[in-house]
């Protein structure tokens, strides 16, 4: 069972999520936890980090640590009162070592990726702990442990590393022990490379630890708790009538998650793939809500569309020349330079013509991306580089649009009739899913008109 920031973010839901396993833990269930930091901690350690690094003044590393401690002493005041000097000086010892790194990046003016990963794990360092100690409080023996303890081990790639195959049995010797009689509290977001170096495993990459505890422990399933009923049709602050699927396929959930659903982590499904585990997705301020299962079988509704999701913060990036018509390896260049300079490509659009590469990168990339082409253009491979930042990448997804005729017609159907004008499109072969952009101000439109087109707000007999 994997908690969320907002899920262990104060007293109050800790002591929730205590409940929540200790219903589990007495109806005989072997249950391992993955814990976030607290709600905002992580943040707060990127721009404490970042002002360390900057700052000509002397940075507010002390004050900062007083904060850190006072909240983190707090949730544990509550829900462990009879522990509070054996684990405030576990969390005193941690949040030494953190106030030390910080000075040194001050005074060194330097902040390497390496140094930045081990100062940001410090919210899970500190969040297992507490959650450890309030298992305890209620009767329940359980041990934290950091992600590098249980048996994470990560490629070098600090900030976004991945999980070596290692890893598996490693975790299943030092955690699937501590099962029979302990519930083990491990770190989400971190790992080690086997030197031992803190790693980080990127943007929600607690989903990504859970998933990967499920796979070396040969978990029955993997339940994502989160403040959420489940996966929804869209998002609920974007358009009205959203509902929560009760059943979606893995690819299903890879593609929504990669398309802006934050409840997944793109990298959570695969873990679970390799073993076939079940993932449940469910709401930590609504445990008796049934959520949303994640599962290998796809579910082949009538309605055949799941959901439509989307990104916003992108940018559409258009690559344009006859000089690249029939020319061999002008594409390969194109995306060996935005590669080398670290921008990810999200959607790829080609005219047939060859004239012509439309992309989708985040909008933080543009400056670079439009950087390192003007050296094509400098040398007369492509003849411009236009880009447009007011712009959302719309997904529809769906198992059950592979092979039935006509859904794309369909959407633009739908789209055209609203007067929404669509920029660019993109289909992958397994038709799981259809991309395209649409202007920013119409996105909500659009969103909406596709969400009333196949009745997603609608419960269906398929299900």
């Amino acid at each position: 069972m994997k908690f969320g920031g907002t899920s262990v973010g104060d007293a109050e839901s800790i002591a929730r999520v205590v409940d929540i396993l200790a219903r589990y833990h007495a109806e005989g269930h072997e249950l391992a936890v993955v814990v976030s930091a607290m709600s905002g901690v992580t943040d707060r350690l990127h721009a404490i980090a970042a002002e360390a690094e900057s700052s000509v003044e002397e940075p507010q590393i002390a004050a900062f640590i007083q904060a850190l401690r006072a909240k983190h002493m707090k949730a544990l005041e509550a829900v462990a009162p009879s522990q509070v000097e054996e684990v405030g000086a576990v969390i005193d010892e941690r949040l030494w070592k953190l106030e030390h790194i910080l000075t040194a990046v001050h005074v060194l003016h330097e902040l390497t990726r390496r140094s930045k990963d081990y100062i940001v794990s410090y919210g899970e360092r500190l969040s297992s702990v507490i959650v450890s100690a309030a298992l305890r409080e209620r009767g329940m023996p359980s041990v934290a442990l950091d992600g590098c303890e249980a048996g994470l081990l990560t490629t070098d790639r600090h900030g976004d590393a991945l999980v070596l195959p290692s890893s598996d049995a490693r975790i299943n010797s030092r955690v699937l022990p501590l099962l029979m009689d302990t519930v083990p509290v491990i770190t989400g977001y971190m790992g080690c490379t086997p030197e031992g170096i803190v790693t980080t495993l990127g943007r929600s990459g607690s989903d990504y630890s859970g998933a990967v505890i499920g796979r070396g422990i040969d978990a029955d399933e993997v339940w994502i708790w989160t403040d959420v009923d489940g996966v929804l049709t869209s998002d609920p602050r974007a358009i009205e009538n959203v509902r929560v699927l009760p059943y979606i396929s893995y690819r299903e959930a890879m593609e929504l998650s990669y398309f802006g659903a934050k409840v997944l982590h793109p990298k959570s499904i695969e873990p679970a793939m390799e073993k076939d585990i079940i993932v449940r997705v469910k709401n930590t301020f609504n445990p008796d809500h049934p959520g949303t299962v994640v599962r290998r079988q796809e579910n082949r509704e009538k309605r055949v569309v799941k959901a439509v999701t989307h990104i916003d913060r992108v940018a559409l990036v258009n690559v344009n020349g006859v000089q690249m018509v029939g020319r061999p390896g002008t594409a390969k260049e194109i995306f060996s330079l935005l590669g080398d300079a670290g921008v990810n490509v999200m959607m790829i659009s080609q005219a047939s013509s060859q004239a012509n590469i439309s992309m989708i990168i985040e909008e933080a990339d543009l400056a670079v991306a439009q950087d390192v082409l003007s050296g094509p253009v400098k040398a007369g491979l492509v003849r411009e580089v236009t880009a447009d930042r007011n712009v959302v990448a719309v997904a529809v997804v769906g198992a059950g649009m592979a092979g039935t005729p006509g859904i794309s017609g369909r959407i633009f159907t739908a789209l055209g009739n609203e007067g929404i004008n669509v920029m660019m499109i993109s289909q992958g072969s397994s038709e799981v899913n259809v991309s395209f952009v649409v202007k920013q101000q119409e996105h909500h439109r659009a969103l909406q008109v596709l969400h009333d087109e196949f009745r997603l707000s609608e419960e269906c007999d398929d299900e």
